[in-house]
């Protein structure tokens, strides 16, 4: 199911001629493999940053200290400011940025493993949608990395 909304997806960007970035965490590079899978992605999609440390995050995306200081890095306000400069830093027309926890550990009362914040975006507008997703750390990613496909297939469609 990943594969085939994945190539829906590179192939409507296709066709509208427009491009591609990711910035992922917790699936680790797991969104750009699916996407690369398609045969003609080369022509929409630019790349992608996977950014584990907050260091990488706060260097290649911009995310401000203040925001992983007051929300987290398991945050909207940050899934929101890595899809901000993924769209900066590789001048691409759409960008997903994803967040999370996939487990087994490094999960609070508050923040519980499968928790994963999803951003997608344009120029003029970002958006970013919580989930929270069951299973072993594998699923969680791929859970993860779905969604994902399936949100900016329904932004670009609309």
């Amino acid at each position: 199911m990943i594969t085939e909304l994945a190539a829906e997806l590179i192939n409507k960007l296709i066709e509208r001629g427009e491009t591609l970035a990711v910035a992922e965490s917790c699936t680790g590079g797991m969104l750009a493999s699916k996407l690369v899978n398609t045969i003609g992605v080369s022509q929409v999609f630019l790349g992608g940053v996977v950014t584990y440390s907050n260091q990488l995050k706060r260097r290649l995306l911009n995310v401000d200290l203040e925001t992983m200081e007051n929300f987290g890095t398991v945050s909207a306000d940050c899934a929101i400011e890595m899809c901000q400069g993924v769209l900066d830093n590789l001048a691409s027309d759409h960008a997903i940025s994803i967040t999370g926890i996939a487990g087994p550990g490094g999960a609070t009362p508050a923040k519980p493993v499968g928790l994963v914040y999803i951003a997608i975006g344009n120029s003029e507008t970002i958006e970013a949608f919580e989930f929270h997703f069951y299973g072993n750390r594998h699923e969680v990613r791929r859970q993860a990395t779905l969604k994902a496909i399936e949100l900016m297939l329904k932004d670009i469609s609309e």
